[in-house]
């Protein structure tokens, strides 16, 4: 009998959560620009990942200010590393390279974060809502005010987000939901000022020295996943700077 109830309550502390998992590409296909989008693209994502052998996607973004790019990275759910899918460019982008360090300053954030919202009635079509401002953003802003609301976006104007037009951002969007009805818990946003290969960063510090040691903390995390596929553990010490494991 002691059993039985234990596994009556192991299946309702982790069969709910899945239970919830699963009702969530349901909801989201409630909504007219999400069903409407899995009806035009749902084939050719599919497509796409089972040319790269993928079955139950699980997805990583990352964004590259410079270069204006976001590219989007995916695997098994049964798989460690990652294979690139596909990459958009941005369809428009304010501020300038560096940090993103208070609420008006028309910045796009640099460093790493997760999709923290999915807004399926976004007024800029689709949207995927970033958890910045993060404990590093946190830590080492002196503002009042470190404004929010920054998301990767349909449409092609932004102050702050990253806008990638309504096709696109449609594409991201599924993939997103996929990996999310696949069990993936979190899906991480990295957001750097350039590919920071040696190159790239010593260029990029003759003319902006002051961001030296932040983007050398960032080039650790973008190193990281270029030599091993795989997302780096990342912590923040109480400086606010990014432990990279």
């Amino acid at each position: 009998m002691m059993k039985q109830l234990i596994f009556v309550s192991i299946f309702l502390l982790f069969g709910t959560g899945l239970l919830l998992v699963n009702d969530f590409k349901s909801d989201q296909l409630k909504f007219p620009r999400v069903k409407q989008a899995y009806s035009e693209k749902e084939k050719c994502i599919k497509d796409m990942l089972l040319e790269l052998s993928i079955k139950k996607v699980h997805i990583y973004i990352r964004a590259f200010k410079q270069e204006e790019k976001l590219e989007v990275w995916g695997k098994d759910k049964d798989d460690q590393r990652f294979k690139l899918i596909t990459s958009f460019p941005f369809c428009y982008s304010s501020g300038y390279l560096g940090p993103k360090r208070r609420q008006g300053d028309y910045q796009i954030p640099e460093g790493f974060y997760e999709i923290d919202r999915f807004n399926p009635e976004s007024n800029f079509h689709l949207s995927l809502g970033i958890d910045y401002p993060n404990e590093s953003d946190k830590i080492q802003s002196n503002a009042s005010k470190l404004g929010g609301d920054i998301f990767i976006h349909g449409s092609c104007f932004t102050v702050g987000c990253i806008p990638i037009t309504d096709d696109w951002i449609e594409e991201v969007y599924i993939l997103a939901v996929e990996a999310k009805h696949n069990g993936q818990l979190a899906i991480p946003v990295h957001i750097f000022p350039s590919k920071l290969n040696d190159d790239n960063y010593e260029e990029l510090i003759k003319v902006h020295a002051n961001y030296k040691e932040f983007w050398l903390n960032l080039k650790e995390g973008y190193h990281y996943f270029e030599s091993t596929r795989l997302i780096p553990t990342i912590t923040v010490n109480e400086d606010g700077k990014y432990l990279i494991n």
